[in-house]
């Protein structure tokens, strides 16, 4: 994909074209038990092909979990890079999971690794952590663009366990309010979007932002949102329901990619199609009526 035709505007035409419903692909070894396949990484290829079979032309999204696929080294990568390869080619929109966060050097490698045309993991978008500070992305986010790629930013995530950090008040004497550490993260990754380039339009940079958490104590309102796309963990297994997106992202829907895993991936590979066909109408039912 060339940066005339960025990472904004195919995520809006996959969108408009199949609404929010991401497919996670999590190889956990109790799925690919439950499935009949090895714990192993011709497991999870099989697995990750099959989850992209399904997915092409019923939903614009997938989201394959590094770590699944990381824990077997070597094999494992090289069967991730399939399944990157084949979601591509089946032209589906890819998020790599990777919640990448480094600094000065290596996040240049982890952008080469991820978002570099013909790299053998090349994505159109990866996550990434902010929790170095987030001017310790400027540089990967600057290469995303430049190259026709996403990055979606760790702001407020699902797990409980995180409140309490993304949450806290920062300080900062240039500043003359405080803000949440969520809000910060939003407002510094922000920048890009609000540029000239994308302006009025969605832009390249996106940010996750758990559905079962509570925006307005993590200070994330409508406006510090605006702009970016929002990928969303938290439907299905997690406890929300496809039914309350509206509810729950009201003006800011159209912007939201809303990944499912388990939810989807615990029909087997027998009743797969049919339960994306099924997660997918539910969103589109809750957005259209």
């Amino acid at each position: 994909m060339t940066a005339g035709f960025g990472f904004g505007a195919r995520l809006r035409a996959a969108l408009d074209a199949y609404g929010p419903l991401c497919v996670g692909i999590d190889p956990h070894v109790s799925l690919l038990e439950e499935w009949g396949l090895d714990a192993s990484a011709s497991g999870t290829r099989e697995f990750g092909l099959h989850v992209v079979e399904a997915a092409a032309g019923r939903v614009g999204f997938v989201k394959p979990q590094v770590a699944f696929f990381e824990r077997f080294g070597s094999a494992g990568f090289a069967a991730l890079e399939d399944v990157l390869r084949a979601a591509r080619a089946a032209g589906l929109v890819v998020i790599a999971d990777a919640k990448r966060g480094d600094i000065g050097s290596t996040m240049d490698g982890y952008a080469a690794a991820w978002l570099a045309e013909g790299a053998p993991l090349e994505a159109d978008a990866v996550t990434l952590s902010p929790y170095l500070g987030p001017d310790s992305l400027r540089d990967t986010l600057t290469f995303a663009v430049r190259a026709g790629k996403g990055a979606f930013v760790l702001a407020a995530t699902s797990n409980p366990e995180a409140f309490a950090l993304q949450s806290a008040r920062t300080v900062d004497v240039a500043a003359t309010d405080d803000q949440s550490v969520a809000e910060r993260v939003a407002r510094d990754v922000g920048w890009i979007n609000g540029s000239a380039a994308f302006s009025g339009s969605l832009g390249p940079i996106g940010l996750v932002v758990g559905a079962t958490v509570d925006r307005s104590a993590v200070g994330l309102s409508d406006e510090a949102l605006t702009g970016a796309p929002l990928l969303v963990p938290g439907f299905g297994a997690q406890g929300a329901s496809p039914s309350e997106i509206m509810a729950l992202f009201g003006a800011l829907t159209p912007n939201v990619v809303a990944s499912e895993s388990r939810s989807i991936l615990s029909a087997g590979p027998a009743g797969l199609v049919a339960r994306i066909a099924e997660h997918a109408a539910l969103y589109a039912e809750a957005i259209d009526g």
